[in-house]
């Protein structure tokens, strides 16, 4: 497994469409870097500090390689301190993974609502569904791959986020079907056909990191297209 993605196990518990936009969600850099020590005094830490020095080591060393020493180095505090915010850096990669679905689920909300031909709007999701993964390998891990993740690790009130992000993005596509414009397949068949190829992408992407692949924009432009020229009738 590639470096900086973790399995649940391991946690113990028509419109011209290339040019329609994209939408590219913030990235983790991949070269931590330590802060210096904070002096006593300086009030509490914010949580937002310690998630995103928490993200740039898992993103660069792994879930393994990742240590909560090393995040509080990261972030310039003891490791005391930290344990006063998390329990663990599985606490800490779970609400990672909450803010960043929560970011996800932002955009498709805000793309379903754009007055434009659902086929666009259906691209655009798919667009910024396969960058999120890319862009957050850890939290796209344990959230689509593996074993399914337990509603009991997640914070009650966010337990079904990527089943949001999925209904509103079969919305669009229900909204393709009813028009007629569906070469094969029905609304659900058509929805979740799109969703298990763009996985595909971004599963092999993380998984086999020593192949030799085409540029990944090029991928994500070429995937989206050879899919809805396939699937939508114009």
């Amino acid at each position: 497994m590639q470096p900086g993605l973790v399995t649940i196990a391991e946690l113990g518990s028509g419109t011209d469409r290339e040019n329609s936009g994209r939408f590219h969600l913030p990235v983790a850099t991949t070269t931590p870097r330590r802060s210096a020590r904070k002096a006593k005094g300086d009030g509490h830490l914010r949580r937002a500090e310690i998630l995103e020095a928490a993200e740039r080591i898992f993103v660069a060393e792994g879930y393994e390689g990742a240590t909560i020493r090393k995040i509080a180095d990261e972030v310039g505090v003891s490791s005391t301190a930290l344990y006063m915010h998390f329990q663990d850096k599985g606490c800490i990669l779970l609400e990672i993974c909450e803010r960043t679905l929560t970011l996800l689920l932002e955009r498709n909300r805000e793309i379903a609502a754009k007055p434009l031909d659902p086929v666009v709007r259906v691209e655009m999701m798919l667009d910024a569904y396969m960058r999120w993964g890319m862009e957050h390998p850890n939290a796209y891990q344990l959230v689509y791959c593996g074993r399914p993740m337990s509603a009991g690790l997640w914070p009650e009130d966010t337990a079904d986020l990527p089943g949001q992000c999925y209904d509103i993005f079969a919305g669009v596509v229900r909204e393709i079907a009813a028009a007629g414009r569906l070469r094969t397949g029905t609304a659900d068949s058509a929805a979740q056909s799109l969703w298990m190829s763009c996985h595909g992408v971004v599963a092999l992407l993380a998984s086999r990191p020593n192949f030799d692949w085409a540029d990944r924009d090029e991928l994500v432009r070429v995937t989206l297209d050879g899919l809805l020229n396939g699937l939508v009738v114009d």
